[in-house]
């Protein structure tokens, strides 16, 4: 397996400060607008800009978690039934300019299962997607992000791993992997 370190920590930090302005940008004060991390790794990426942004407008900005689980296109196909995470939201969508947040988009997939899961909890005025990665070349569906932190090339067979400092590792940092046959 070979690890290439696409973003690091310093630059990560710069990417989520820039991706918190373009959303000041376009959202204002988030009177009408909230955050929901799709589970499970979206809700890191949903929480440091929640923390980013309450000490830019000195507020806090709903944010929530959304599982799709039992929404995905692939739920009955595996061979190992899915657990399914928390989805956890104290407010009211209905209405409101929905901001999805994920780590990677990759084939789109898991954004279309969290449009079905969303709609649950109300319809949204709009629904907007913010990603750390947007794996290029690999969409499933028509599905693009309305805010990136980086556009990477990749092959299908590699994978994006983004690890954060609040799940027990050094520092906050984006790798790219790749298998290799030894």
């Amino acid at each position: 397996m070979q690890k290439r370190l696409i973003v690091n920590h310093q630059l990560l930090e710069i990417m989520v400060m820039r991706l918190c302005h373009q959303l000041i940008e376009n959202h204002g004060d988030f009177s009408e607008s909230v955050i929901l991390g799709l589970q499970p790794r979206g809700i890191f990426v949903a929480e440091r800009l929640q923390k980013t942004l309450a000490s830019i407008l000195e507020k806090q900005v709903p944010t929530g978690y959304l599982d799709t689980t039992f929404h995905r296109d692939d739920f009955r196909r595996r061979d190992s039934p899915l657990t399914a995470n928390a989805t956890k939201i104290d407010f009211h969508i209905e209405g409101k300019k929905v901001i999805l947040v994920d780590d990677v988009l990759f084939t789109g997939r898991s954004v279309r299962a969290a449009l079905d899961a969303m709609i649950a909890y109300g319809r949204p005025a709009s629904v907007e997607l913010l990603v750390l990665i947007d794996r290029l070349y690999t969409r499933h569906l028509p599905i693009q992000p309305t805010y990136v932190g980086r556009h990477v090339n990749s092959l299908q067979s590699q994978r994006v791993l983004v690890e954060w400092k609040d799940q027990k590792t050094p520092e906050d940092n984006i790798w790219l992997i790749t298998k290799t046959d030894e």
